[in-house]
């Protein structure tokens, strides 16, 4: 396979970009995530992706519910503040207005562009990412708006790297 063709292709979808939140026992994650869709029209379900070597993948194994804040190209403070940093080194959620679903999932107030849904299945084929896919609980927007997409975030590092994955499905667990 062409590695070069094939990311050339994936740069000119120019995916928009999410925030997804969760929590489990108490504990609050959330991420940058490019990798997403709408996965069935009826029942209403969407999928992401969650990279291995971030925090909230690791919560999102004892979570059931989730929030998928979608980004305005007017978001990029929000972007780098869940991209760019890792929740196993620093509190993403401090000094922003949460609050929480009936089932504790924390809301960023800041990003109205959102859904609450419920995990259904995962689905971990070996990659750096894994498959989550939800039923949609609710939803909500401010209106019409433009996203913030993957081209908008130039050279963004990320929080992890994504070679230090929290769990190796090539070493078994």
């Amino acid at each position: 396979m062409d590695e070069e063709t094939f990311d050339n292709l994936m740069v000119s979808a120019d995916a928009g970009l999410i925030v997804v939140t969760t929590a489990a026992e108490d504990e609050w994650a959330g991420c940058l995530v490019g990798f997403h869709s709408q996965a069935s029209m009826s029942p209403q379900q969407y999928g992401f992706w969650l990279s291995k070597a971030n925090h909230t993948y690791q919560v999102s194994l004892r979570a059931t519910h989730f929030a998928i804040h979608f980004l305005t190209a007017l978001d990029l403070a929000m972007a780098q503040r869940f991209g760019a940093r890792s929740g196993e080194d620093t509190d993403k959620f401090r000094g922003l207005d949460v609050h929480l679903t009936e089932q504790g999932v924390p809301l960023l107030s800041a990003l109205p562009n959102r859904m609450v849904v419920e995990r259904i299945a995962m689905l971990d084929d070996g990659g750096d990412h894994v498959a989550i896919t939800v039923r949609v609980i609710s939803s909500e927007t401010s209106g019409a708006f433009a996203p913030l997409r993957l081209s908008h975030i130039g050279d963004l590092s990320a929080g992890r790297d994504n070679d230090s994955r929290a769990i190796d499905p090539k070493a078994g667990g």
